[in-house]
């Protein structure tokens, strides 16, 4: 793999479009989070996505060694069910890695106005949740939406995948009232950690690698002029973005009129330029 090959996934080209783009004189743009990030913001985002790597890694690095470890290879008469089992846990191996890796790519690297690289997002969220207890449907709706909110909607996708530590399903669809997640399973709710952070009342000194994700979602959404909505029932909980009024439409030409939160939802996250440090 060449050095231009590997910069591509270095922690620099990983973050580019979030700490690097938008200078702290400049006015923040639609969709672009203003202000570099706190740099232990960017600590624990790069420890979670090293964390998601481990395991298909690990599992890679066991095949190999089952192969280099068997003696009868070197001989030519292996056994062909071993040799078929080690290589198929190699190759699922790496293919959890790299769906995991493009995933988190446009997930925290997309820049606002960049072009999409590899495959689209209702693709590498497929690819993402495949083989695992969570089934993920990724509206027709949703495929339409600029990339900086789908980019905002694949990140809610891990914020309610939080929620279904027994598996479940995520369904993400526009919805009248904005851009909709709604997570249904055993036990689906936020913990409390959670919920603060993803209203960015969570000091950043105070964040975890578990609270991050929700924080660097709050942050996607301030930076689209949404606010979050959160309402739960027994075994479902919904996350709406919505946006306020005067922000970034959520489709192209359309500026739409999002009604206000009904009574019993819980506006967990609003753009208001303040949150704490």
């Amino acid at each position: 793999m060449s050095w231009q090959a590997i910069n591509r996934f270095s922690p620099r080209s990983a973050f580019n479009g979030i700490a690097d783009q938008v200078p702290e004189a400049l006015p923040p743009r639609p969709g672009v989070v203003a202000g570099p990030l706190d740099l232990r913001v960017l600590e624990l985002l790069t420890a979670r996505l090293c964390h998601e790597l481990i395991g298909p890694i690990a599992a890679i690095n066991n095949g190999v060694e089952l192969l280099a470890d068997e003696p009868v290879l070197a001989r030519g008469d292996a056994d062909p069910d071993f040799v078929h089992d080690a290589i198929a846990l190699v190759g699922d191996s790496a293919s959890r890695a790299a769906s995991r890796l493009q995933f988190y790519r446009f997930a925290y690297g997309y820049g606002q106005g960049r072009s999409m690289v590899g495959s689209p997002p209702d693709e590498l969220a497929s690819r993402f949740f495949e083989k695992t207890r969570i089934a993920c449907d990724y509206g027709e709706s949703i495929r339409a939406l600029p990339l900086d909110w789908q980019r905002l909607a694949c990140n809610l996708l891990l914020t309610g995948a939080e929620a279904l530590s027994r598996g479940g399903s995520l369904v993400l669809a526009v919805a009248p009232d904005g851009l909709d997640l709604e997570a249904t399973g055993e036990f689906a709710a936020l913990p409390p950690e959670t919920s603060a952070a993803l209203s960015l009342a969570t000091p950043v000194a105070a964040l975890t690698s578990r609270s991050v994700q929700a924080y660097f979602t709050g942050l996607l959404a301030e930076a689209l002029g949404c606010r979050l909505v959160r309402s739960e029932e027994l075994r479902r909980l919904r996350l709406t973005a919505v946006a306020l009024a005067g922000q970034a439409a959520a489709e192209p030409g359309r500026s739409p009129a999002f009604p206000e939160p009904a009574a019993g939802d819980i506006v967990i996250g609003v753009s208001t330029g303040s949150r704490s440090t």
